[in-house]
């Protein structure tokens, strides 16, 4: 097992690793975090593209990309932002899509819109 750490995603708010290569490769749920402020995105579009950019890098530190991505998990403070995120979620993807849960949740860490996790196959 081999923690992933890439410089390019925020660093963890606790006690766990951004992804761990167990020969599948598990990223931690991810928020639109800006790793060079340190501060959220404005609104579930950009924190969505941000969530997701953040994926992509700890995917890159793994030598793997968005094409690896065969399970995601949706979090949102808001299921009346489903709509939103899914145009944005849908651009960073391309056929066949990784099967994914999409679920409002009661409350997000740092009062984000959207968190977002990733399981990849080599």
């Amino acid at each position: 097992m081999k923690e992933i750490r890439p410089k390019t995603a925020p660093s963890p708010a606790g006690p766990y690793s951004p992804g761990i290569d167990a020969g599948t490769v598990y990223c931690a749920g991810q928020l639109g975090i800006n790793p060079d402020t340190g501060s959220l995105e404005e609104g579930v579009v950009a924190q969505t593209r941000r969530a997701l950019s953040n994926i992509r890098a700890v995917l890159e530190a793994a030598g793997l990309g968005m094409k690896n991505v065969v399970k995601t998990t949706v979090f949102l403070a808001d299921l009346a932002d489903f709509a939103l995120m899914n145009e944005e979620y849908a651009k960073h993807f391309s056929p066949p899509y990784p099967a994914r849960t999409t679920v409002q949740a009661g409350a997000l860490a740092r009062g984000a819109l959207v968190e977002i996790d990733a399981i990849a196959s080599p």
